[in-house]
């Protein structure tokens, strides 16, 4: 049987169904496990999400990974996501990127190693090391696996430290439309209102200045918010489009404690996901820490699989 310690790991169910000419029957069920319950098992497959009752199931096992995506796929949407959440400081390095936005969120302000640096990996760790250093903030790489393999390995001996690894969750538009509500209670602005920007320095605390430009310089960019009679705010989240008008990024989502648990979320994605068809995009991607159990839950729910991760290493 599965236990806990094999949630995000792709699976397969074999499901009693009933009889036939007194003979049991069997399907199977093949995807991520996402839930192990008292009574039941949870696995996000390609057509939805399945709960299957543990008293009809008559064997479990994990299963190896399907294929994962091509190097060439993971630099791209990564490519895309750095986009969608632009800091005011970038200098090339080669391929990669190294970026600062005054401290304000990890992957603003972390270098992304895509492509060739135009250095011996050494030389190139140690020039990050140097930007960050007249940035005033602490040398951070944002590695994608298993596309940078090889820089993990050299930030590992030169001594830096993982600080936490990112769940890069992607959904085709058209399945995340099927399986969310309109979101016709969201308004779609262009701005910020002031309680949305005041939610956002609730959950981080004072914003540097470098913070509005993240969140604002994007060409093609949406805020959802949604209030209250009263005029206070329930819900936000932001969507962005990017990747050569490929990819909705789906940021920020977030609903005040006491408005939870009313599907504002599913709504907020429901607005953004069909703003972004509109558009012509044709897929959803989000970033979640892999230590946010609750939040991969609710996207394994929407449809939302991996496509890869990355660690971040900070050199303390």
């Amino acid at each position: 049987m599965l236990a806990k310690s094999d949630l995000g790991s792709r699976v397969v169910v074999r499901r009693f169904i009933g009889f036939r000419e007194d003979r049991p029957q069997f399907t199977d069920v093949l995807g991520d496990l996402t839930e192990v319950a008292d009574t039941s098992l949870t696995v996000a497959t390609s057509h939805g999400v399945v709960v299957v009752p543990l008293a009809e199931v008559h064997r479990a096992k994990v299963v190896p990974a399907r294929r994962g995506p091509t190097a060439r796929e993971i630099a791209a949407l990564e490519l895309a996501a750095t986009e969608a959440w632009p800091p005011p400081v970038v200098e090339e390095l080669g391929a990669w990127r190294l970026r600062a936005a005054g401290g304000y969120t990890g992957r603003a302000n972390s270098a992304l190693p895509v492509g060739d640096p135009g250095l011996p990996l050494p030389e190139a760790i140690d020039a990050v090391v140097a930007f960050y250093r007249r940035q005033g903030l602490p040398p951070q790489v944002d590695v994608p696996l298993p596309l940078a393999a090889s820089v993990e390995r050299e930030l590992l001996k030169a001594g830096w430290h993982a600080e936490c690894t990112v769940e890069v969750q992607v959904c085709p538009l058209d399945e995340l439309i099927a399986v969310t509500p309109p979101g016709d209670g969201f308004e779609l602005s262009r701005t910020m209102s002031p309680g949305y920007l005041a939610m956002v320095a609730d959950g981080w605390g004072p914003l540097p200045d470098a913070a509005l430009h993240v969140l604002t310089a994007v060409p093609e960019l949406v805020f959802a918010q949604r209030y209250d009679d009263d005029g206070t705010l329930l819900a936000r989240a932001r969507g962005s489009i990017t990747g050569d008008g490929r990819w909705l990024g789906v940021f920020g989502v977030e609903t005040a404690p006491a408005a939870r648990r009313r599907g504002l979320a599913q709504e907020s994605m429901g607005a953004l996901a069909r703003w972004a068809a509109q558009r012509g995009a044709t897929d959803a991607f989000l970033q979640v820490e892999s230590r946010n159990t609750a939040a991969l839950a609710v996207y394994a729910k929407l449809g939302f699989t991996r496509h890869h991760h990355y660690t971040r290493y900070q050199l303390r």
